[in-house]
């Protein structure tokens, strides 16, 4: 589990084949934290396990499902992606519980200046939008945000000038894809009504 803060913008040193999927090398030096073999760090919203380290650099395997169901396949080496490592339980929750199983890819459809800060608008598939509130929370690039309106498959967010400088928000532009996570709680709820009607 994760809180959808991001700790450190990590650095895509290489990429292999590997078997038909992938072997992502991330260069983590900036993450402030111990991170063992095994261990689960959140990628740009995904979670993935530890294969191997090098120095700063923390390898991950990507598995083809993976690559089908988020924007990872897309990297490329030097580009920039979120880190955070694993949630202890002594840890301060400062966002929401992000499980890091990402739900599906959105785009970026406007970014807007509001004084200091941006609204940003993103579209997401239509079974996702079911899932997503006005003043809920939603993980996007792995980062924890609270949605101000919804309309259809759309919804905005207000971000900072420190969420924009401290992630990868930054390099993002319109039409940009994006992996998006809804809300644990919405997704749980709507097993348990579906469960009560048979």
């Amino acid at each position: 589990m994760f809180t959808g803060i991001v700790q450190a913008l990590g650095r895509i040193a290489r990429i292999e084949t590997r078997g038909g999927d992938l072997r992502l090398f991330v260069d983590a030096t900036a993450l402030d934290a111990e991170v063992a073999l095994g261990d689960s760090v959140c990628v740009c919203g995904v979670c993935l396990t530890v294969v191997a380290r090098e120095a700063g650099t923390l390898a991950f395997d990507v598995s083809n499902e993976t690559i089908a169901l988020t924007t990872l396949g897309a990297l490329r080496a030097g580009d920039g992606v979120n880190l955070e490592p694993a949630l202890r339980l002594s840890d301060r929750l400062g966002g929401h519980l992000v499980s890091g199983h990402v739900d599906g890819v959105g785009h970026v459809v406007s970014i807007e200046p509001d004084a200091r800060s941006q609204r940003w608008t993103f579209e997401v598939p239509a079974a996702l939008s079911r899932y997503i509130a006005a003043k809920g929370s939603v993980c996007v690039e792995g980062v924890s945000l609270t949605v101000n309106e919804v309309a259809g498959n759309r919804f905005g967010v207000n971000l900072i000038p420190h969420t924009i400088e401290a992630t990868t928000f930054r390099h993002k532009r319109v039409g940009d894809a994006v992996n998006i996570e809804v809300d644990l709680i919405a997704r749980y709820l709507e097993r348990l009504h579906c469960g009560d009607a048979l």
